[in-house]
């Protein structure tokens, strides 16, 4: 059985997020139709979004699934930040699509993240990142109100690699 870092285990589902951490919800424009959804919707749940906006994910890695084991890696120059998670939920429906990973032992952070896409009654197509989180490290617990803003721009550059494989536009 996986031992999450948190006890709040899928609380990204829920609208209300709970009480102690930082909370995230960034929503980009991705474009219109069902096409620009389905695309987003495949991109979200095969990684390829996250590896577009400059993370690793090894090779190999499942689609995004309940109980998929992840270590995403965020890299630049020397320096190496390896990110472990699993998934939580997912859902892939005729208007959402997406899937949230909570985290393990060992990642810099505690707490749970979500990328959802929607298509709503006008037939635009969103990402919104949810996350809740707060530090599991001392570089983290260090980097005080930086990791929040890191955070926010990596939600943003998701959403905009996200809208350049999906096909939309701005």
């Amino acid at each position: 059985m996986t031992t999450f870092s948190y006890p709040e285990v899928g609380a990204t589902r829920r609208h209300r997020l709970p009480d102690g951490y930082r909370h995230l919800r960034e929503t980009t424009h991705l474009g219109r139709g069902r096409a620009v959804f389905e695309a987003a919707a495949d991109a979200v749940l095969d990684w390829t979004m996250h590896r577009a906006a400059g993370v690793r994910i090894a090779p190999g890695t499942p689609p995004a699934a309940p109980g998929v084991a992840v270590t995403p890696v965020l890299a630049r120059g020397p320096l190496r930040i390896a990110a472990p998670c699993e998934v939580v939920w997912t859902v892939r429906d005729e208007r959402r699509a997406g899937f949230a990973y909570g985290t393990l032992k060992g990642h810099p952070e505690c707490g749970e993240e979500s990328f959802v896409v929607t298509l709503d009654g006008a037939e635009d197509v969103r990402l919104t990142v949810t996350a809740f989180s707060r530090p599991a490290r001392w570089y983290t617990r260090a980097a005080g109100p930086l990791v929040p803003a890191f955070q926010r721009a990596y939600a943003r550059k998701c959403g905009r690699a996200l809208r350049d494989r999906a096909g939309g536009s701005a």
